[in-house]
């Protein structure tokens, strides 16, 4: 598979992809309002970025208990259930005079939800598409996150603008439950992946055998903490360039699309191991730039070639696939979606720590120059073993 058209010939893939572009859309409007509504409220450059980023920290939990639901529940009732109950919380979160420590409280519950919602997603892509349509499906549903953000960080700007913070959080709303409708109506009724009943103590020995092989880990690590340690420079738009933000979002974004792009669709297989090492430090790179507090044209240009980098998490999900066996990807690919959005938290809480202390600028670089530091010390456990690849059960 290596056309789009023969992509989206696959019947369940193109509402999969709709309903996963509504809900990114959903969460890119709410998250700039809700950012935007956090800040002036309070002032602090680290409640803001928590505020968008923070809850993700939550899916630490969600990914030590809840994980084996990931592959035991059907998975159009989990993605629709779940879209629904996001409409339900963000509407909540648009209450006038809602405290602060209650709207972390939503958050918090959200990222335990979310945590489940990874896996299910992702398993299902894999169910649907063949072994070989496993990049090009994954890399078109993250083109669809860039375009969304980038349509959604613009819509929410003039939203917040029109209809204040509050009217964007009921609009994200909205859109939540739009995706749910997607989610119930297009897709198939399908039995779940696995047998058994969903437990704290089958989501442990899944991510036991997961992480006791040492290739694996070297991948999570990768597919986690660097990027992680990027979106934590993305948090600190608000407070760096506060008329600027939305648009830098929307360039991050824009970014991303390109890098997806350009190594899902034509960068022939060959050459996608060779790039993978330029690509995990093109992520970072570029944020050093900031250290010198440069003016909106350089920042945006180094925000989108930054984002290019992001390519590079296609090629580790596709190993991780590899080195898995079929019983554990929805949980395996739960694990990585969880991990990634966990770590996007502490780096926003990280980030708007330092910022707290110094300043958005200076944050921004030292995140980047970490980012580095842990991308060029993973670099030795990346290199490729056929011998893994071969026997993807083995722990």
């Amino acid at each position: 598979m290596r056309t789009y058209r023969e992509l989206f010939r696959t019947r369940e893939f193109t509402p999969l992809f709709a309903a996963s572009a509504v809900q990114t859309t959903a969460s890119t409007v709410s998250g700039l309002a809700l950012g935007t509504l956090v800040y002036a409220s309070t002032g602090s450059p680290l409640l803001s970025a928590l505020s968008m980023f923070g809850p993700s920290v939550a899916q630490v939990i969600g990914a030590t208990a809840l994980l084996s639901a990931a592959d035991r529940l059907p998975p159009r009732a989990a993605l629709s259930g779940l879209a629904a109950l996001f409409g339900v919380v963000t509407a909540a979160l648009a209450i006038p005079g809602l405290p602060v420590w209650s709207v972390f409280a939503l958050l918090f519950g959200l990222g335990l939800a979310a945590s489940l919602g990874g896996g299910v997603r992702l398993g299902l892509l894999d169910e649907i598409l063949p072994r070989q349509g496993y990049l090009l499906g994954r890399s078109v549903l993250n083109m669809s996150v860039g375009l969304t953000q980038i349509a959604g960080y613009a819509a929410g700007a003039v939203l917040v603008d029109a209809l204040s913070p509050r009217g964007t959080l009921l609009a994200g709303a909205a859109l939540y439950l739009a995706a749910a409708l997607i989610a119930r109506l297009g897709l198939s009724r399908r039995p779940a992946r696995a047998a058994g009943r969903p437990s704290i103590a089958a989501t442990w020995r899944g991510n036991r055998l997961l992480w006791s092989s040492a290739p694996r880990r070297y991948v999570y690590l990768a597919l986690w903490v660097p990027n992680g340690l990027i979106v934590g420079c993305e948090a600190l738009f608000v407070p760096y360039a506060p008329a600027h933000a939305g648009t830098l979002f929307a360039l991050a974004a824009l970014g991303m699309l390109a890098g997806d792009v350009l190594l899902g669709r034509f960068v022939p297989a060959r050459w996608r191991e060779r790039l993978a090492g330029p690509l995990r430090l093109l992520l970072a790179l570029p944020y050093l730039v900031f250290v010198l507090r440069p003016d909106p044209p350089i920042a945006a240009a180094a925000v989108v070639l930054a984002s290019v980098g992001y390519a590079a998490s296609l090629l580790l999900q596709e190993r991780l696939v590899a080195l898995t066996p079929a019983e554990l990807r929805g949980h395996a690919l739960g694990l990585h979606s969880s991990g990634m959005m966990a770590m996007q938290g502490v780096g926003a809480a990280l980030a708007g720590a330092v910022a707290q202390w110094t300043s958005p600028a200076t944050a921004m670089a030292v995140m980047a120059a970490a980012s580095v530091a842990v991308t060029l010390s993973l670099s030795p456990g990346l290199r490729p073993r056929p011998a893994d690849l071969a026997h993807p059960a083995a722990p």
